[in-house]
């Protein structure tokens, strides 16, 4: 069975290198074959040298960006990269800084045996980061489940069938919202239970502003729904306040029309036009395995 790990990266050469070797020293079933696509999105330093060493990895190759596309239109672009330059059976999407931690890759992998050609999920059951960031997360799972009625509990840590692959490069969404577009196309998911790791060097990239975007982001796919709950909060809300309104009860409603802003730009984004064309923005591919 052939199993492609996708690792988006930006810069952090160092943590991918310490990857490769957890990825590398994985006691996995002769039955799975391990190949690794790292998309480089366009790093300002450069790569040091890989050697050509990882004896349990079946190939390994880089593709270089012309530009900086962002981490999900990197994922989105190595999706298509992968359905319809390579031979696959199941995709591996996650990050390459140790938080999505590699010892996990060998629960999605017996869980293949068992989830009959479904798209597996890394549910995250623990987090590292602090616990103001933690409170902020459940709040962004809070209001995403209210505001598009998706509960949505994993990121990019996912083990993908030929098939959800198909339906994601298909999907428009998956070039803004890489979970929230998962969760679109699949209503029948299979969970495992995830441990956020901690990074293997440097502070965490997903800090509270990025937090709000990928909110945000989600949001945007399920657009629809977000309006007309909007609408219909923003009605009751002004029923409920408006014998005492006040600067301070009108905060409410100012943040969720920016909100109601924020996720109808975002929502542009879903360009297919750009989605289709993604695989012209490799500059080369450096073959390493």
């Amino acid at each position: 069975m052939k199993i492609k790990i996708l690792i988006p990266i930006f810069n952090d050469w160092q943590s991918v290198l310490k990857l490769l070797d957890e990825i590398n020293n994985l006691s996995l079933n002769s039955e799975f074959q391990l190949s690794i696509i790292i998309l480089n999105d366009a790093s300002n330093f450069d790569r040091p040298d890989i050697e050509n060493s990882f004896e349990n990895i079946q190939s390994l190759k880089i593709l270089n960006m012309k530009h900086n596309q962002g981490h999900a239109r990197c994922i989105a672009t190595g999706l298509k990269y992968i359905f319809e330059k390579d031979d696959f059976d199941f995709v591996i999407p996650m990050d390459g800084d140790g938080e999505d931690r590699p010892e996990e890759i060998k629960i999605f992998l017996e869980q293949i045996k068992k989830s009959h050609e479904k798209p597996i999920v890394g549910e995250r059951i623990k987090r590292s980061e602090s616990l103001i960031f933690k409170i902020c997360y459940q709040l962004h799972k809070l209001i995403t489940l209210v505001f598009t009625g998706r509960s949505i509990k994993f990121g990019n840590y996912t083990c993908l069938p030929k098939l959800t692959v198909e339906k994601m490069i298909k999907e428009k969404s998956t070039w803004n919202s890489f979970s929230g577009s998962l969760k679109k196309i699949e209503n029948d998911l299979i969970s495992i239970p995830s441990i956020r790791g901690s990074r293997y060097f440097g502070p965490s990239k997903m800090n509270f502003m990025n937090l709000i975007k990928h909110s945000l982001s989600i949001m945007s796919v399920f657009r629809k729904t977000f309006l007309i709950r909007s609408a219909l909060f923003i009605v009751i809300y002004i029923l409920l306040i408006k014998s005492n309104a006040s600067i301070i009860t009108s905060v409410p409603l100012i943040l969720l029309l920016i909100a109601v802003y924020l996720v109808s730009n975002l929502a542009l984004r879903e360009n297919m036009e750009e989605f289709k064309n993604s695989l012209s923005q490799i500059k080369d591919i450096d073959q390493i395995k």
